[in-house]
């Protein structure tokens, strides 16, 4: 069996970071049951013979996201073995997904879709929301890339170029940071929480955010089950990505189906669940 693991664009800033480690901790446990991995930049015009091509290394998209979408068109077009299909990567590709999400009954961080964020945009924001600081960003974006913790009257500078988001601060992160629910093969596997250092607010490792396992509440698992339902897709992985709203229960902020770090050094059973939601997804045939 060979996996081709869709990796950054060589010209992409995100080339330059860590995917290579984390490309390992998918690679390891997969040629460890004898199945050759390989990686590709995912913008490449053709695409190797491969029994699997997973696009969990895609980073950095979110900078040219009109090739992503071609490159979706045509995988979809071609009939090529993409997990998660196509059609999800586009999808998932525009946040505004969680709009879809909120109207098939997920809770969602209170979000306002706007084509161009301006001052008027962030007054009306704090007066709906009932809140002082917001956070702003790019609809399509990743790893807080151009995202801003704002008040009405301070500058966007830095922040999203085009169309945008705009979201309470919700405080929580702070304390309880943001929990990930990892599924693989549609089951749950495992939950990391990621809390900001001391003065941030963003959570990934990329900013000092302090990454530990956890295990979910009931009320966290149930909140991540629906997402996933109401998805309306088979998926071979995902990221669930929840926050504690300011009543304490859990708000989505993220569905994370492109690239999402998997986070399998996190539980020492995670990289075998991994290789059997792979193995099991080329014995269905799953495209």
């Amino acid at each position: 069996m060979h996996v081709l693991i869709l990796t950054p664009d060589p010209q992409d800033p995100s080339f330059h970071g860590r995917w290579r480690d984390v490309f390992q901790r998918m690679a390891a446990p997969l040629e460890a049951e004898g199945v050759t991995v390989s990686g590709q930049s995912w913008d490449e015009a053709t695409t190797p013979q491969a029994d699997l091509i997973l696009p969990l290394m895609a980073w950095g998209y979110h900078r040219r996201i009109g090739d992503w979408q071609s490159a979706c068109d045509r995988w979809a077009r071609e009939g090529l073995p993409v997990l998660n299909a196509p059609p999800v990567l586009s999808w998932n590709a525009d946040k505004s997904y969680l709009a879809d999400l909120e109207a098939r009954g997920c809770a969602i961080v209170p979000t306002l879709f706007r084509d161009t964020p301006g001052p008027v945009d962030l007054a009306e924001a704090v007066h709906r929301f009932g809140c002082e600081q917001v956070v702003v960003k790019p609809r399509v974006s990743a790893s807080a890339y151009r995202t801003l913790r704002v008040r009405p009257g301070d500058s966007l500078e830095g922040g999203p170029e085009g169309p945008a988001m705009i979201q309470p601060y919700m405080a929580s992160v702070e304390r309880t940071g943001e929990l990930s629910m990892i599924y693989l093969g549609g089951a749950f596997s495992h939950a990391i929480r990621k809390v900001a250092r001391a003065g941030d607010f963003r959570v990934q490792p990329e900013y000092g955010g302090i990454i530990s396992k956890v295990e979910p509440s009931p009320a966290e698992q149930a909140a991540a089950e629906l997402v996933l339902k109401a998805a309306g897709a088979d998926v071979l992985y995902a990221r669930i990505d929840l926050v504690d709203g300011p009543d304490g229960s859990p708000l989505l902020i993220e569905a994370e189906l492109i690239e999402p770090d998997l986070y399998l050094s996190f539980d020492p059973a995670a990289p075998g669940r991994f290789v059997r939601a792979v193995l099991a997804a080329r014995a269905g045939g799953a495209v």
